[in-house]
């Protein structure tokens, strides 16, 4: 299967927290989307990574994508290794998106900076012919993806771009809500953390709304490009 668009994320959960919106947007929009996480989320303080893997299949259907897999990558080591980043590459020769997309390097977890290197390193290599991989037995081809962009995860950036969400907002927050192991859950045990304190889905809300109004809608979602990004004049006189 040929995807539009790949989302990878560290963790399970990683892609709905940051770009959920933008994913289910993408899909509205007949585009073949797929999600990759690295990991299981093994090392999470709250659930487990059996837990993860049904959250993650739940949150799949809500968000109507086309595929996700986990590559099963160790928790709390994700790194530019050889390993994962061949792992990484033979996701992209085997589903050959157009785009890419990946954590930002600016953040507080370590997996999150450890996943944007060698997704990047991953992207770069995917296009080079003498870089060889195999998939089932077969030698893949080489294949670059054309655009890799960022997203936000704890930390933010001076975005590139801003991704409208209003019409998709509730469908990220119905799949970002069916990690009920990992979010405030008084029936759910485990320690408060980060994202289980009761005030962190009142601030996902809230940053979706900023990002929204920095471009005069209800919501959005802010993503980050190292190359320079050409806008369609023709849709710069539609916006207009």
């Amino acid at each position: 299967m040929k995807l539009d668009v790949i989302a990878f994320g560290a963790h399970p959960d990683d892609v709905e927290l940051a770009m959920g919106g933008t994913v289910a947007r993408l899909v509205k929009e007949g585009k073949k989307v797929g999600v990759i996480d690295l990991t299981r989320g093994e090392m999470g303080s709250r659930g487990s990574a059996e837990i993860r893997d049904a959250e993650a299949e739940k949150a799949k259907a809500i968000l109507g994508i086309a595929i996700r897999e986990n590559l099963n990558h160790l928790d709390c080591k994700v790194k530019p290794s050889e390993e994962l980043i061949k792992k990484i590459i033979i996701s992209i020769r085997k589903y050959k998106p157009e785009i890419i997309f990946a954590p930002h390097k600016h953040d507080r977890h370590p997996d999150h900076t450890g996943a944007a290197e060698a997704i990047k390193n991953a992207w770069f290599l995917s296009g080079v012919y003498k870089y060889e991989t195999e998939y089932q037995g077969d030698k893949q081809e080489p294949y670059r993806p054309k655009k890799l962009y960022y997203f936000a995860q704890s930390w933010e950036f001076e975005p590139s771009f801003i991704v409208d969400i209003s019409d998709t907002f509730n469908i990220k927050m119905e799949a970002v809500k069916a990690y009920s192991s990992q979010f405030h859950n008084p029936e759910v045990e485990g320690p408060v953390t980060y994202i289980s304190h009761p005030g962190f889905i009142k601030y996902l809300e809230s940053r979706s709304q900023v990002a929204g109004f920095k471009i005069g809608k209800d919501y959005g979602e802010p993503f980050y490009c190292d190359e320079k990004i050409e806008l369609d004049l023709k849709n710069l006189l539609l916006e207009s």
